[in-house]
């Protein structure tokens, strides 16, 4: 049997993922703003005109934040846990400290 390899940094990336999900996240949030600021009422044109520039400036800023956010969350993954299998709760601490009831051991400080 063939070991499975561990999945390399850019495996975790996925760019195209990456930048899809912060491509619909800014999408969001300029048609929000778009909608928000009156763009589809009758109005003025000076005001359309000003709720678009407003929208594609919520969604550049929108699109850059959540990139930058994503990418310092995947640095925070080590390839190497991905990988590897999970036997036992996720939430429980197993440390060597503590006995089986989850109690510390008793121990003889003189104080």
């Amino acid at each position: 049997m063939t070991e499975p390899t561990r999945p390399t940094r850019r495996e975790l990336l996925k760019p195209v993922q990456l930048l899809g999900f912060a491509f619909a996240a800014a999408a969001f949030a300029g048609v929000v703003t778009l909608l928000s600021m009156g763009a589809l009422q009758a109005g003025p044109p000076e005001d359309t005109q000003r709720a678009v520039v407003v929208a594609l400036i919520v969604a550049g800023v929108s699109f850059i934040v959540t990139l930058v956010g994503l990418a310092l969350l995947i640095l925070v993954v080590d390839p190497a846990q991905v990988a590897k299998p999970i036997d036992g709760p996720v939430m429980r601490n197993d440390r060597t400290d503590r006995d089986d009831a989850g109690t510390a051991p008793e121990a003889d400080d003189k104080r």
